[in-house]
């Protein structure tokens, strides 16, 4: 007698239910493991201060006269970037290390985006933001690749505005070509 051969059906149901479980397991292995968190540019206020810990030191606030909506803030005095949503909240905020060239206090847009490059001080750099010019040079965020945030070398001009790395990759994300940067002092 000749074997008898499954229907496609019974082969499309036992693939799919299959496929379903392994889903479910793995969903369950991984409601099981580390959560990402985000930090927040503003300090929870809905947690009971404890005890025992001191008080972190509140982030700082966005500088007055620095726009409204959605945009990049960049203060050349606190050498410092604030990335504010369209509601004006700062949702990240991080210090930043300049380059002998600033640019002038002011409202520019991001007008040019790079992955990864070579600075003008010969470090490999990624997450480049051109947004200003000044004495012939192209003013950009960027950061390392390395992670690193070395001093400018003496006598050379650079323009470029370092940021950490994770600082760097937040700043990608949220700058898209046109983006608004207000530049303060």
């Amino acid at each position: 007698m000749p074997a008898r051969r499954l229907p496609s059906w019974v082969w499309v149901t036992g693939l799919t239910a299959g496929a379903v479980a392994a889903v479910v397991v793995l969903g369950v292995q991984a409601d099981k493991g580390p959560h990402p968190t985000a930090t927040a540019a503003r300090p929870d206020t809905s947690a009971s201060p404890r005890p025992s810990a001191s008080k972190p030191a509140a982030p700082a606030p966005v500088p007055d006269g620095s726009g409204t909506g959605r945009r990049v803030v960049y203060s050349l005095g606190q050498k410092r970037v604030w990335l504010v949503d369209a509601s004006d909240v700062a949702r990240r905020t991080f210090t930043v290390w300049p380059g002998t060239v600033s640019p002038d206090p002011g409202s520019y847009t991001i007008s040019r985006r790079t992955e990864a490059t070579t600075g003008s001080d010969g470090v490999q750099i990624e997450h480049v933001m051109y947004f200003a010019a000044k004495s012939g040079l192209s003013v950009a965020f960027s950061n390392a690749v390395d992670g690193s945030s070395p001093p400018p070398a003496s006598g050379v001009q650079t323009s470029g505005v370092r940021t950490g790395k994770a600082d760097g990759s937040a700043l990608w994300t949220f700058g898209e070509t046109g983006t608004t940067v207000v530049v303060v002092k």
